[in-house]
């Protein structure tokens, strides 16, 4: 993984705060960080459960050979990261089993019913994911499709189809699984939900498509290693949390975070709520955005160009796609288009990159901080998402903000539990 930040247009030097960076690195090790409950993700690359681990790769073995439709029920961190890490190492139609379906995550009647319509007469296991049981978008769709699975299957089936992952001690989804004899997997209790993706909240899924968690998980520890020095002239998950701080004293309070690959739309999901989550407290953060390009170039290029000056961008790119395709000569040229006859259809991607990142900061003097990976599997999945975990603590630190809580979250909930009428 490379960062180039030549294009930030900064007007601060990175190396300045080095002094702040070596306080803040050290406070997330001797565990005296705001929010230190929750920074049980750090070491959790080499201190994760093993025997889970096991257990989360023969259940996941089990849905792939057997599952027509995985169902994974759950909403924000309980399924942004699988959603990001299947879509970028699958693709968007991988054309194998299981077909995975995300549910739970919002209260739209004419969604729940259409996949009800979908998943008749094809074998269907349900993975729900809620550390307290009570989320109502997730508790709302998992009453719906464990029905659907008892009624289909049977009790005794379903108990094998249908899989928690919640708490390891409390919780309504914990006692409604331990009542009804589903399988359980653990979301740590030092672990927040947008930290989650390699623990089983994650690892469920992204094993039950057939992706190699091992190597993930070896991405992850390759990246702790990696980023365990503060030196800001080496460390680029720290260069990335400093580069941040400084736009955001430049009057840059968004950051656009951009994508060339269709596939890779859920990354800046996800990455949305980590940093968003993270960072929106007490009227401070940056507030993240994101594009997919070259699409978003026809919307949203115009203002980036050219409007408010309120923004910088994050870029991130593949070195090598998924797979590439060769443009087509035709005889007749009736398109104008045999200039690119022969040419990869990457390269055309990448070029339209290189010229549009050309046109926002030398035309449009809208920085640009480039981040690239060498391909799309899953070790550079594990250490991307490890450097974007790091990153964020660290900036979110140098904010002067708990990084790890959501206060905010609660409002909607109770306002709406009101008019709902729970008690």
């Amino acid at each position: 993984m490379k960062l180039d930040y030549s294009k930030a247009l900064l007007k601060e030097d990175v190396l300045s705060y080095q002094e702040r960076v070596n306080e803040v690195h050290q406070s997330i090790f001797d565990g005296t960080c705001a929010g230190n409950d929750f920074i049980g993700w750090v070491r959790w690359p080499f201190d994760y459960d093993k025997e889970e681990f096991a257990r989360i790769k023969e259940v996941g073995r089990e849905i792939h050979e057997n599952a027509d439709v995985l169902l994974v029920c759950g909403i924000g961190g309980s399924y942004l990261g699988a959603r990001s890490a299947i879509e970028m190492m699958k693709g968007l139609y991988p054309g194998d089993k299981p077909e995975i379906i995300y549910t739970g995550n919002g209260l739209s009647s004419t969604y729940l019913n259409q996949i009800l319509k979908h998943i008749e007469g094809k074998s269907v296991y349900l993975n729900v994911i809620s550390k307290s049981g009570t989320t109502t978008e997730t508790s709302v769709a998992f009453r719906i499709f464990e029905q659907y699975i008892e009624k289909k299957y049977g009790r005794e089936e379903a108990r094998k189809r249908i899989i928690a992952t919640t708490d390891k001690a409390r919780g309504t989804l914990k006692n409604l699984a331990d009542r009804k004899g589903y399988r359980e997997f653990v979301i740590p209790d030092d672990i927040g939900g947008r930290y989650s993706v390699f623990t089983a909240v994650g690892l469920i899924p992204i094993a039950a498509a057939g992706i190699d968690i091992d190597e993930l998980m070896s991405g992850c520890r390759q990246a702790y290693e990696d980023f365990q020095d503060p030196d800001l002239k080496k460390n680029i998950a720290y260069q990335y949390a400093v580069i941040r701080r400084i736009k955001e004293n430049e009057g840059k309070n968004v950051e656009l975070f951009v994508t060339y690959e269709p596939s890779m739309t859920m990354i800046a999901e996800w990455w949305k709520q980590l940093f968003g989550e993270s960072e929106g407290k007490e009227g401070k953060g940056i507030f993240p955005a994101s594009v997919t390009f070259t699409t978003d170039l026809h919307s949203m290029g115009q203002f980036i160009q050219e409007g408010t000056k309120c923004l910088y961008e994050t870029v991130l790119t593949l070195d090598n796609p998924m797979s590439d395709i060769v443009f087509p000569a035709d005889p007749d040229n009736l398109d104008n288009m045999n200039y690119l006859s022969g040419k990869s259809v990457d390269w055309v991607n990448k070029m339209a990159c290189q010229g549009t990142i050309a046109a926002h900061v030398d035309t449009g003097k809208v920085g640009n901080i480039l981040v690239s990976l060498p391909d799309n599997g899953p070790f550079s999945y594990g250490y991307m998402i490890y450097f974007f975990f790091r990153a964020c603590a660290m900036s979110v630190l140098l904010l002067g903000v708990n990084p790890f809580n959501q206060p905010g979250v609660e409002v909607y909930k109770k306002n709406m539990f009101k008019l709902l009428g729970k008690e």
